[in-house]
C-alpha cells in the first residue's frame, strides 16, 4: 500500500495563496501547489518555503500563516506600512516596530536617525520608521519565529497623534 501524504508536496493536498488566502490545491506527485488567481507555488522540501514561479518571490510559514522573505527594503517597508494602516482602520496606533534582525543590514540605509539633542551625552542614536521608534528582534537562535516573521507592532488603542504613515516612500 502507498502512503498517501508522499503523492502531496510537504505542505500536504491544499493551503492558503500566500496572495488572496483561498485554499488551492496541490497537484499529485509533484511539488506544486496552483492558484486559479496567481499561478503556480512550488514548495521546496530542503528550505521549507514556497516559491511563487512566476514573480520568483519566497515564503515561510509559522503558526499557519504565511510571512514572505524579503530581498529587497521596499517590501518590507511597504508590509509594514499596510500593517499600520490596518492598525489604523482597528482603532490602534503603534507606538513601536520590531523588525527581525536578519534585515538589520537591508533596511539599515531606509530608517530615520535621531540623535540625543544634546551633543555631549553618549546616548546612541534612535532609528524610526514611518516616525515610530525601531528595534531589531532577538537573534533567531534565541527565538526561532524570528527565523520566519519580518516584523511585529506594538500597539495600544487609540488614533496616532500625527498620522506618520503617509509618507511610504520617502
Amino acid at each position: 500500500m502507498m502512503n498517501l501524504a508522499l503523492q502531496y508536496p510537504i505542505f500536504g493536498p491544499d493551503i492558503e495563496c500566500p496572495h488572496c488566502r483561498q485554499t488551492i490545491q496541490a497537484l499529485t506527485l509533484t511539488d506544486t501547489y496552483l492558484c486559479p488567481r496567481h499561478g503556480a507555488f512550488e514548495a521546496n522540501p530542503e528550505s521549507g518555503e514556497l516559491v511563487h514561479l512566476q514573480s520568483g518571490r519566497h515564503w515561510r510559514r509559522w503558526n499557519s500563516e504565511w510571512y514572505r522573505q524579503h530581498t529587497h527594503p521596499d517590501g518590507i517597508r511597504f508590509e509594514i506600512h499596510e500593517a499600520l494602516d490596518k492598525l489604523y482602520t482597528q482603532g490602534y496606533r503603534a507606538t513601536r516596530v520590531i523588525i527581525a534582525r536578519r534585515y538589520q543590514e537591508l533596511m539599515s540605509g531606509y530608517l530615520e536617525r535621531t540623535t540625543p539633542w544634546r551633543s555631549g551625552q553618549s546616548e546612541a542614536t534612535s532609528a524610526r520608521l514611518y516616525g515610530l521608534p525601531v528595534e531589531f528582534s532577538p537573534e533567531a537562535v534565541e527565538e526561532p519565529c524570528w527565523e520566519v516573521i519580518n516584523f511585529d507592532l506594538d500597539k495600544e488603542p487609540g488614533v496616532p497623534v500625527r498620522y506618520p504613515y503617509f509618507r511610504l516612500f520617502e
